[in-house]
């Protein structure tokens, strides 16, 4: 594929999803079918959204190499050709990263969300350097995801505009240093769809074509709905709906990760609450407690969604003895 067909598949909201674990934390692959043909029917489609599969919210970077090859492979066969599929590679040399990025090719993702490779501590040059042996030696597309708050992670805005003759560099996922102006992203929005970490209606005013969220793979009509204020350019509509949300699960998480670690819990927790139980977190990161359950199901509850599950039998879907 070229930049512009890649580009075409690369809009809206971005769901990360979740990897459905069994009460052994074993990969739960059945499980994984039934949610990708269910994601499909409420709306989560080619030109619409994303579903974004092994990313660090759904708990990628704690399954093995013979894992997720075979969990982006069930995500595509049971979307169909329907959806369009990013697979997250993370934190990689060069060497591996082109490997697994030819895996994920074979195991049918559209493109690849694909960070610096951090724990080289790269230069600007490392990294242009990177993104374009990559670039070369695979076919879909590539995410560059903005990790500028790691060591290592930091792209400045004259590197991506050099990523310009990158041929399969066709997306930045940003998230804007302090020292950073916002709006010069408006220098490669006609470069690259930029997917907004944060700032969801400025970066679409400024020429964004998706942004990142936290509850698109749990309820999709909420996400589609964001989706369409936004592109109908109503604004503040669009901001008033996603903050209703994010704000209150925002809060939320960080008064539990206090207690347990790991970016799947509250998606998870979410997840469960609507019917849709994919399990605990692998370990050491803990399942949200039936208190916890609780509080977040009011919290649904007072969104307006079709909360499906008691925290009780939330507990039960998580298959945990924590």
């Amino acid at each position: 594929m070229n930049r512009q067909d890649i580009q075409k598949l690369i809009v809206g909201p971005i769901a990360t999803v979740p990897t459905p674990f069994d009460k052994n934390f074993e990969v739960d692959y059945g499980r994984m079918h039934e949610l990708a043909q269910g994601w499909v029917d409420n709306g989560l489609v080619k030109g619409r959204a994303v579903i974004k599969v092994a990313a660090a919210m759904g708990e990628g970077p704690m399954l093995r190499d013979d894992e997720w090859p075979y969990l982006l492979r069930t995500v595509s066969q049971a979307t169909d050709g329907k959806a369009a599929i990013v697979c997250g590679l993370h934190y990689k040399d060069t060497k591996r990263t082109i490997e697994d990025a030819k895996r994920a090719q074979d195991m049918g993702a559209h493109a690849l969300q694909v960070c610096p490779p951090i724990f080289n501590l790269p230069s600007q040059e490392d990294i242009l350097d990177y993104f374009s042996d990559l670039s070369d030696a695979i076919d879909i597309g590539i995410m560059v995801y903005h990790t500028h708050w790691m060591p290592g992670g930091r792209v400045e805005i004259d590197t991506f505009l050099k990523m310009s003759d990158f041929e399969q560099v066709a997306s930045v996922k940003w998230s804007c240093p302090e020292d950073v102006e916002y709006n010069d992203i408006s220098k490669f929005t006609k470069i690259f769809n930029v997917i907004s970490n944060g700032h969801t209606v400025q970066a679409h005013k400024l020429g964004a074509r998706g942004y990142i969220n936290l509850t698109a793979e749990s309820y999709p009509a909420h996400d589609l709905k964001v989706w369409d204020l936004l592109e109908s350019g109503k604004y503040d509509e669009a901001e008033k709906l996603e903050d209703s949300v994010n704000e209150p699960l925002r809060i939320f998480s960080a008064k539990v990760d206090s207690r347990s670690g790991g970016q799947g819990r509250v998606k998870k927790g979410v997840m469960a609450l609507m019917g849709q139980g994919v399990g605990s977190s692998r370990p050491p990161s803990k399942p949200l407690n039936s208190q916890e359950l609780d509080e977040l199901r009011e919290i649904l509850i007072g969104f307006g969604w079709p909360v499906q599950a008691t925290a009780n039998e939330a507990m039960a879907s998580q298959n945990s003895e924590y």
